[in-house]
């Protein structure tokens, strides 16, 4: 049943995308112009993605601590901006700004067929787990020999 819902929940948030044009780097790159020829249009999909978690979540999701198909709603512990969090943050700006798009509407674009949506998210997943492996070995005591 988890996977049912996953895969209802994965292809009405890839609906989404593909009617809002979030996977269109154009838009986005539009979107992130506000010196040039700014598009506003990104503004509604994240005012309407906000009008419709903002009160699922304080009336429903907070008080359950539960997902939509039962799991256990693993909520972050701490508010605290660290340099982790900033660094983070700046690489992901800079990789969605250069080409337009973030991770979500990559995936979602990957029936497209395009060799480039394919090298990027490729690329996302070797960046990823490269990233991974490099905070667990500093963060993994080394053991002298």
């Amino acid at each position: 049943m988890k996977q049912f819902i996953a895969l209802g929940c994965g292809i009405l948030f890839g609906l989404g995308m593909v009617i809002s044009q979030m996977v269109n780097p154009a838009v986005i790159i539009g979107f992130l112009d506000i010196f040039g020829q700014w598009d506003p249009r990104v503004i509604l999909v994240m005012v309407g993605a906000l009008a419709v978690f903002m009160p699922s979540y304080q009336l429903w999701l907070k008080k359950s601590a539960c997902t939509t198909d039962g799991s256990k709603l693993e909520l972050p512990s701490s508010n605290r901006i660290t340099p982790r969090l900033i660094l983070g943050a700046v690489l992901f700006g800079a990789g969605w700004s250069l080409i337009g798009l973030c991770p979500g509407p990559a995936i979602t674009s990957l029936v497209s067929g395009s060799p480039d949506i394919w090298i990027f998210v490729v690329s996302l997943i070797i960046g990823q787990l490269a990233t991974r492996e490099l905070l667990q070995s500093r963060s993994t005591p080394k053991v002298p020999h």
